[in-house]
């Protein structure tokens, strides 16, 4: 269920951590995706496909078309107020998706049973109605800031839980890097 903390419906998120490669402001080559809380426990999203994310000239490389899925799945876990990391993404790629197409995305939590968070995605061309492009079901788990602070570079996790914005400090740890 949504936390009742949880951003309201039709609120952006914004970036969790401003140098993530898909939401962060920082990236200069990052996708800069931009995550909306929709009813429910559901999201929506976009990104336009830039260049610098090319694969086969001119087409958007289908790591940056998961990395744009996985981001938008790990958002979702801002709508139940739990820290949890991507443990497994399934993803299946329908059709090309051309530099500087829009990538409209929707996601959704299916199913949560103890630490383990099942969600999906679809990800469209051009907008809500356009032909499907990409689509990943995916399994998230609950995990402890600990787990950050164990196994992340020490100097991003020091220059984050010493950010004197306290949202921005907690969020850095909040979904999915």
């Amino acid at each position: 269920m949504r936390h009742p903390d949880a951003p309201a419906p039709g609120e952006l998120l914004g970036a969790h951590y401003g140098q993530c490669f898909g939401c962060g402001d920082e990236q200069p080559h990052g996708l800069h995706l931009q995550a909306r809380a929709g009813e429910g426990v559901t999201i929506t999203a976009e990104f336009t496909v830039q260049a610098a994310h090319q694969g086969a000239p001119g087409l958007a490389h289908g790591g940056v078309l998961a990395t744009a899925l996985d981001e938008t799945l790990g958002s979702l876990n801002w709508l139940l107020r739990t820290i949890a990391v991507t443990g497994r993404l399934e993803t299946d790629f329908v059709r090309p998706v051309p530099v500087d197409t829009v990538l409209y995305l929707e996601a959704e939590v299916t199913a949560v049973a103890g630490r383990k968070i099942y969600c999906t995605a679809t990800g469209r061309i051009g907008g809500p109605e356009g032909p499907v492009a990409v689509r990943a079901d995916a399994l998230f788990i609950e995990v402890k800031v600990d787990h950050f602070i164990d196994h992340g570079r020490e100097e991003e996790i020091r220059a984050a839980m010493s950010d004197p914005d306290q949202v921005r400090r907690a969020r850095a740890f909040e979904v999915n890097p």
